[in-house]
């Protein structure tokens, strides 16, 4: 069943044309990825999709009463006037009609209570009758599992108890940003947009939601940069290109190798044609040059076929794309790194890590992982001389030179320039060389003389990364420099990066950026400590990273693990891990004889309510109340067992 459909859809910026001729459908279980670079209007597609802006030309379907949700980049929020500010709170706001429900239920119930003399008046019955109608259909609209729904989806985006209560201005921005993530997630709409929806999850969040969304049984629409995250989760692809957009079955890697076959194919199709046109117009010419009346007609004849050809177009060329080479200093001594029983806590707070032990050598390409909040941008800070541990040291070996990429672009002057920010860099360059480095990273023409200020979070990357490519650096200090990046700056960066011949220690979340490059990753682990993955398979970091981390518990994850611990460290855990899990199984067969007994009261409460009390609104009130506590028990029963 078709859900959602696009019909030429065109959008236009004054004179500047981002698209046109748009045409798409999407049926009940589809789940789309939108790509393409930054500014061809992919954001701008989802805000014509749920009518925020009008298409230029064309027209969008969406079914009879499918709900929309989206989710904005760097979504911001409001406190309700429904909620008390708090994270918990702010998710119940994203089911106003049961908050609704309950608000009315209240009112009609206070009445009731307060007016028993007035039982079987016209009043009386008209009341009763709407607080029943009510509770009919909060329970049609699934309201007595909506609250645990909320905490059970919250505590899958990595909020612990204490972070759901906290107001909502003491949230950080990713923070933030799960939140509204979560909401939509609780809402189930039948048409889920996503914009850039990956951005400030960890590994394990991402992981979740992966799994969450490949399971959704309705449509969902996402712009991402995220390749790994379009592969896992995707059906179908847009690829919006040249002002055109062309759908595709498949993720985006199955879509990326179709785009390139029809291509090719377009192309030879298009090159056979120009060989064919010319040997007719050669045909044409010479007989025309001969001049006979035969010779005439037989020209005049070709030239009638050749113009009802259908002329192909000449292929577009490839959209400009970044191109990046690093300028590689004089080569830094074999040992790079040295990192010895290092740790660090910030003022009054808990130590962050602990007894930190590793050494990078020259040419490797090291990638430090972990959950958010574990240490990772502090460990990069440490490593610059920003911070100082608290306890251990580290040595850079012989003639080490950085280059540093900061993931928030903070050292860029915002009064000046494009131009001026490079010059003032390196100010004995040339201004065409100056230019040719910018030019190369799609700052052209008047582009170079824009204020810093005013640039997208996407040409402030590229900015830090041009002045990045001129230093001269053996070394490599990456803090998530994929962020703000489309995926063709992403995949161009992973080219400059694979020729580099100097040694890479990066931050990042991009799965498919470390794939390709990592030899090693450094894993902080949740107590603070490190794990020291070697790699064994070049060019698929990531995924044998997740092998050695499987539910098995086997593999490089467990060696690594074992050969940091001590004899007598395994022992304790052992004895631990064992009084756990007599712990855990008494506890599970207490659970699963309360949720017996709750399930049977459930159901002698549901025979009372419709049978006995159905005309006794204090009592059905009674039991109403009754059955939420029990269901409210019943989920976080579940929830646990199922643990």
């Amino acid at each position: 069943m078709t859900i959602f459909s696009a019909t030429d859809l065109a959008c236009r910026f004054g004179v500047d044309t981002l698209y046109e001729g748009v045409s798409f459908a999407l049926e009940t279980n589809d789940r789309l990825g939108v790509v393409g670079a930054n500014g061809c209007g992919k954001s701008t597609l989802l805000s014509m999709i749920i009518g925020e802006k009008e298409p230029d030309e064309g027209s969008i379907y969406v079914a009879r009463d499918k709900r929309v949700g989206i989710l904005r980049q760097e979504e911001a929020f409001e406190i309700s006037e429904l909620s008390g500010g708090s994270a918990l709170e702010q998710m119940y706001t994203a089911f106003p009609e049961l908050l609704e429900i309950e608000k009315r239920s209240d009112e009609l119930s206070s009445w009731l209570d307060r007016h028993p003399e007035q039982a079987g008046s016209a009043k009386h019955d008209s009341i009763t009758k709407e607080y029943s109608a009510l509770q009919d259909e909060y329970a049609r609209l699934d309201g007595h599992f909506f609250r645990s729904r909320c905490r059970s989806v919250l505590e899958k985006m990595g909020f612990s108890d204490s972070d759901m209560s906290l107001p909502l201005e003491a949230l950080s921005g990713g923070q933030k940003n799960r939140l509204a993530l979560s909401r939509q997630l609780c809402r189930e709409p039948d048409i889920l947009i996503l914009d850039e929806p990956t951005n400030h999850l960890d590994a394990d969040t991402l992981i979740w939601l992966e799994n969450y969304l490949s399971g959704y049984q309705k449509c969902i629409i996402t712009v991402s940069h995220d390749r790994y995250f379009l592969d896992k989760v995707t059906n179908k692809t847009l690829i919006i290109e040249h002002k055109k957009a062309t759908l595709y079955k498949g993720n985006y890697s199955q879509s990326r190798a179709q785009h390139a076959k029809d291509r090719e194919i377009y192309e030879r199709h298009y090159y056979n044609q120009q060989k064919e046109i010319a040997r007719q117009e050669a045909y044409i010419e010479q007989q025309r040059r001969w001049n006979r009346e035969r010779n005439i007609i037989a020209a005049e004849s070709r030239q009638k076929l050749l113009d009802k050809m259908e002329k192909l177009e000449a292929p577009e060329a490839d959209e400009k794309t970044v191109r990046m080479k690093f300028s590689r200093g004089l080569p830094s001594g074999n040992e790079v790194l040295s990192v010895r029983d290092m740790g660090f806590a910030y003022p009054g707070s808990p130590s962050l890590f602990h007894n930190l032990s590793f050494l990078i050598k020259r040419g490797e390409r090291v990638f430090i992982t972990g959950h958010n909040g574990c240490g990772k941008s502090t460990l990069i800070r440490l490593l610059l001389g920003k911070l100082k541990p608290t306890s251990g040291v580290f040595d850079f070996g012989h003639n080490v030179e950085i280059g540093y990429y900061d993931q928030e672009n903070q050292n860029l002057n915002e009064k000046g320039t494009v131009l001026s920010e490079i010059w003032d860099k390196y100010p004995t360059m040339a201004q065409k060389d100056v230019r040719g480095a910018l030019g190369a990273f799609l700052f052209r023409g008047d582009d170079v003389f824009k204020e810093v200020s005013v640039l997208s979070g996407g040409e402030r990357a590229r900015l830090t990364l041009v002045k990045l490519m001129l230093s001269e650096m053996n070394t490599l200090l990456l803090d998530e420099p994929t962020n703000h990046l489309d995926i063709g700056s992403r995949e161009a960066l992973e080219e400059a990066i694979d020729s580099f011949d100097g040694t890479l220690i990066c931050v990042s979340h991009d799965r498919a950026f470390i794939n390709r490059l990592a030899t090693r990753i450094l894993a902080f682990t949740p107590d603070g400590g490190m794990i020291n993955l070697p790699l064994s398979h070049p060019g698929s970091g990531w995924d044998e990273w997740q092998q050695s981390i499987s539910a098995t518990g086997s593999g490089a994850w467990t060696e690594a693990v074992a050969s940091q611990t001590s004899n007598k460290e395994q022992y304790l855990q052992k004895k631990k891990d064992e009084a756990e899990a007599r712990k855990a199984a008494a506890r599970l067969e207490r659970l699963l004889k309360e949720q017996h007994a709750l399930e049977k009261e459930t159901d002698d409460l549901n025979a009372e309510l419709y049978g006995p009390a159905a005309n006794d609104y204090k009592r059905a009130a009674e039991i109403s109340d009754r059955i939420a506590e029990i269901e409210d028990r019943l989920m976080e029963i579940y929830e646990e067992t199922e643990k």
